[in-house]
């Protein structure tokens, strides 16, 4: 960890989640709250001015969404930290913050920790994408144990969240680019996606990726 903690911005339209989820941050020696806002114009005022490691946004805001937040942070910077709070999740509200520029993804139901958790990796690691909460044990339960990928589908499943084509991962596992795509299929129709992007959303809900490279050149 770093000497200099990390400061968030912690933005939510309800007072007391603010305070509440404000206080269990600053309880943390490396990580410190330095701002907080309840709007999407608040927040992106704030983070002009207080320049955060991290902003941590709840979806649902009175004047837009916390996609808006991550839409405009990202385009100023590649190193900001984005982690979206909610109580409603889906494949859609996954893909829709990965895509957005999101590095992490917390429902709300979540244990404090995991917010925590986020942040750091944001911090660290803000173009990877990671989700917890609502996503969690009970969902890798019921889904994981009727999707099994074979070691080899694994592997290759790993190297796609990589943001690696089938070429690349072909080189990587020693395999011809045919073979690579051929195993590329056999998890897409596994996990029921039709491409890339879907594939790694239902592999990080069932538990098969724990996170995923935002910036992903498509398949």
């Amino acid at each position: 960890m770093s000497a200099t903690p990390v400061r968030v911005l912690l933005v939510d339209d309800h007072e007391l989640i603010r305070s509440g989820l404000g206080a269990v941050i600053d309880m943390e020696d490396d990580l410190d709250v330095v701002g907080t806002a309840a709007t999407v114009a608040e927040a992106v005022a704030q983070y002009e001015a207080l320049q955060p490691d991290v902003v941590v946004a709840d979806l649902q805001l009175p004047d837009g969404t916390g996609l808006d937040i991550v839409r405009t942070v990202r385009a100023k910077s590649e190193k900001t930290g984005l982690i979206v709070l909610t109580m409603h999740s889906g494949d859609d509200q996954i893909f829709a913050a990965m895509e957005a520029g999101a590095s992490g993804f917390v429902g709300k139901d979540a244990p404090s920790g995991e917010v925590v958790k986020a942040a750091r990796h944001a911090a660290i690691s803000p173009r990877s994408f990671i989700c917890t909460g609502l996503l969690g044990a009970m969902m890798r339960r019921q889904s994981g144990e009727s999707t099994r990928l074979s070691e080899r589908e694994h592997d290759v499943l790993l190297l796609l969240a990589d943001g690696l084509g089938a070429a690349q991962i072909g080189e990587r596992l020693y395999l011809s680019e045919s073979t690579a795509k051929s195993h590329i299929a056999k998890i897409y129709q596994k996990l029921g996606a039709a491409n890339r992007a879907q594939a790694l959303v239902t592999a990080m809900r069932i538990g098969l990726l724990s996170s995923v490279q935002r910036a992903q050149p498509s398949a």
